[in-house]
């Protein structure tokens, strides 16, 4: 019998599967996820292009659609995860025959489908409904900025994970660094006039160059494939930084003071 279960042990490939579906059913069970991830960067184009007319969409519609894939990897893989740490969830994964890297693998590849899924609703909304142009010879350079981009923050919000130090530490981390920053940003408004010293800032952080290598994918004033190699090695750079440290930092145990939160339901539970 021993020997039958092992011959039939799922792969690899198979278990990083059925954790990124896994992934994907707790994502759309829990709609204030959802919201803020989809429905808040959708609510804010139609509002700005309401508010600043159709013109505004070229600029706002692919800005709002970074911003939707960086909150779909960076904030919801920190949240996420620091969350499943506290709930002793990590620890019992590797109480378990699956190998911890399918897990985590799945729970990445998740946040970068949803990352993809947010984009393209909200270039598509652009597109449709607010003049927004589908510029052909720019989609090659849009969808290698997307990989390396969602790639970069997905290792960023790993690596908030791993630093973190409770699950309700968490969200404060990300909405403290991520939003700041997408004001520097060329996200949320257009830097043409801000002071040199915020620019340089703003030039820091791999949310800047994520947003003007895309956005510039979908100019229909700018000529040839529109491969922004410097910002795309910016982005690498964090990416490959952020990776590293969340590999040697990233903890499986809960804190003390979770796990005796945790100890206490537990407990109270079974009594």
């Amino acid at each position: 019998m021993t020997t039958e279960m092992v011959g039939n042990r799922p792969g690899t490939a198979e278990l990083v599967w059925q954790q990124f579906r896994h992934q994907n059913r707790i994502f759309w069970r829990t709609p204030i996820a959802a919201f803020f991830t989809i429905g808040f960067p959708l609510m804010l184009i139609i509002l700005f292009t309401a508010l600043f007319g159709i013109e505004a969409a070229k600029f706002f519609t692919p800005s709002l659609a970074v911003f939707a894939a960086v909150s779909a990897t960076y904030t919801n893989l920190a949240i996420g995860t620091a969350l499943s740490r506290d709930n002793g969830i990590l620890k019992r994964i590797r109480g378990t025959p699956i190998p911890p890297t399918a897990y985590l693998a799945g729970r990445v590849l998740s946040g970068i489908y949803l990352a993809f899924i947010a984009i393209v609703l909200m270039m598509g909304t652009g597109i449709l409904f607010f003049d927004v142009d589908l510029v052909v010879r720019g989609l090659p350079a849009a969808f290698v900025t997307f990989l390396v981009g969602v790639g970069c923050f997905a290792a960023l919000g790993m690596l908030v994970a791993a630093v973190s130090p409770s699950g309700d530490a968490a969200p404060a981390i990300t909405n403290a660094s991520l939003l700041p920053i997408a004001f520097i940003s060329d996200v949320f408004i257009p830097l043409e006039d801000a002071p040199e010293w915020l620019v340089v800032i703003g030039n820091m952080f791999p949310l800047k160059p994520f947003a003007v290598a895309f956005r510039d994918s979908f100019d229909p004033t700018l000529s040839g494939a529109q491969f922004h190699w410097p910002e795309l090695a910016s982005m690498a750079v964090w990416g490959i930084v952020a990776a590293f440290l969340a590999v040697r930092l990233f903890k499986w145990e809960p804190s003390s003071g979770s796990s005796g939160r945790r100890g206490r339901r537990t407990a109270a539970a079974a009594d």
